[in-house]
């Protein structure tokens, strides 16, 4: 069974990857929301919410640092389309009870295919910078819980984990 035919529209009949061709597909307004978390000491906490890190405001940074990802998601991931991003937006949220830091990524366009793969990338950027950024006191942290949690429009409609 090629990819193909299993439903993967990254690969062609012969089962090679290949970029879809999105020529015939209307333009429409797309949304994708992704979400992820990076778990850490309290202690390591305090530091990023009292903004003692040594490298600077860690979660303002993350957040331009998730928007610079999702606008170079096509050079990332080599079948994604390179798209006009309309819309990038970052909630990084300090959590006690996880400890850490819960990442949320909005993406939005207007064009032939969605932005999922826009906002997975925005969150998984931002939480690699928090890390970057807090490293030096803590190597123990996790990154994970990185998902789709809304992505709208085209033609499969709407989606909500």
């Amino acid at each position: 069974m090629s990819g193909k035919d299993a439903g993967l529209s990254h690969f062609d009949g012969a089962g090679a990857a290949h970029m879809v061709d999105v020529s015939d597909k209307p333009v429409t307004a797309r949304v994708a929301v992704a979400e992820g978390y990076i778990k850490m000491t309290p202690q390591t906490l305090a530091i990023i919410v009292d903004g003692r890190a040594g490298k600077g405001d860690v979660l303002g940074i993350a957040r331009l640092a998730g928007i610079m990802g999702a606008k170079r998601t096509a050079d990332l991931i080599p079948l994604c389309h390179p798209l006009p991003i309309t819309k990038v937006a970052l909630d990084l949220t300090p959590d006690a009870d996880l400890p850490g830091v819960r990442i949320v990524a909005t993406v939005k366009t207007t064009g032939q295919t969605g932005v999922e793969m826009e906002a997975l990338t925005a969150v998984s950027v931002a939480a690699l910078t928090v890390f970057d950024m807090v490293k030096a006191v803590e190597k123990t942290m996790e990154i994970g819980g990185i998902r789709v949690t809304l992505k709208d429009g085209g033609k499969s409609g709407r989606f909500t984990a």
